[in-house]
């Protein structure tokens, strides 16, 4: 295995009102390039449900997203907490900068205001939703199975939906009750999903502006999802009548509340997520 000596990373929540709240996450910044299978060891060996790696590339940053089971192409929490601990490396930038990350596919814009010593108020231009398939038939029977949910626990006249800002999510609007008893409760849910066209399910209490989500084999789940943040609000702004500034809720099952800004333009519609950034500590490897 190659040397890690050296490597150093900050450990920050993100989406939380103070530290030890929302969503942990490692942001590492090696100064050298890693293999693949040392960035998804790496993001194992921190048991967070994801991890980034920001590499210098001109004047912008590329970035690399790992969670304990794969590359992902974007997420929200991983840009959100990165941009944090850019501005936070960087005191000259002042009270508010701005950053351009670059991912596999796309490039994302983010802004950071620094509110006190090490949290941040971080935001990220998602852009204009992409809207997919529904489900129905039978491929609708199949998600709410897998989810250990009936009919009965989905708000009615209400679609179960793909919508993507980055990450294909399947919005399923349930009932509070549907949304506190639900689970991934077979080991072909994400087969189940790719005949809709959705990566990720996320479940939405539509009433209370509350969602969940888990990886799809049901062994994690996420505290709170910037990169379904977006989707949702779009989903609510569009089909539950929300206004355009929508304050999300998860993490609440997971025992790490967590609040998720969402802002729908008025003109474009596009999609703007942001949150609470605390950076915690900081760690290097012998």
């Amino acid at each position: 295995m190659e040397s890690l000596s050296g490597l150093a990373w900050v450990q920050a929540d993100v989406f939380c009102e103070a530290p030890l709240g929302g969503n942990g996450l490692c942001v590492f910044r090696p100064d050298r390039s890693l293999d693949d299978d040392i960035m998804l060891r790496l993001t194992q060996e921190m048991r967070q449900f994801e991890s980034i790696f920001l590499f210098p590339e001109g004047d912008d940053v590329r970035a690399r997203i790992f969670t304990v089971e794969e590359e992902l192409d974007f997420a929200g929490h991983p840009l959100l907490g990165a941009a944090a601990v850019l501005h936070d490396a960087a005191p000259a930038a002042g009270e508010r900068a701005a950053w351009r990350i670059r991912l596999n596919s796309r490039s994302v814009m983010l802004s950071t205001r620094r509110l006190r010593d090490r949290f941040y108020e971080a935001e990220m231009d998602q852009g204009v939703p992409l809207w997919g398939r529904e489900a129905e038939g039978a491929a609708r029977a199949a998600v709410l199975e897998g989810l250990g949910l009936t009919e009965a626990d989905l708000m009615p006249g209400l679609p179960l939906g793909m919508v993507s800002t980055g990450l294909d999510y399947l919005i399923v609007p349930v009932t509070p009750q549907g949304l506190a008893r639900a689970a991934i409760r077979v080991d072909d849910f994400e087969a189940r999903l790719e005949t809709l066209g959705a990566k990720f399910a996320y479940l939405l209490d539509t009433a209370n502006a509350e969602g969940r989500t888990w990886d799809n084999l049901g062994a994690v789940e996420d505290v709170a999802t910037g990169s379904a943040a977006g989707p949702a609000g779009a989903y609510l702004h569009r089909h539950c009548g929300a206004p355009q500034a929508i304050t999300l809720r998860q993490g609440r099952f997971a025992g790490r509340p967590s609040r998720l800004s969402v802002t729908i333009d008025g003109d474009s519609g596009a999609v703007t997520v942001g949150g609470g950034v605390a950076l915690l500590a900081e760690g290097r490897f012998y």
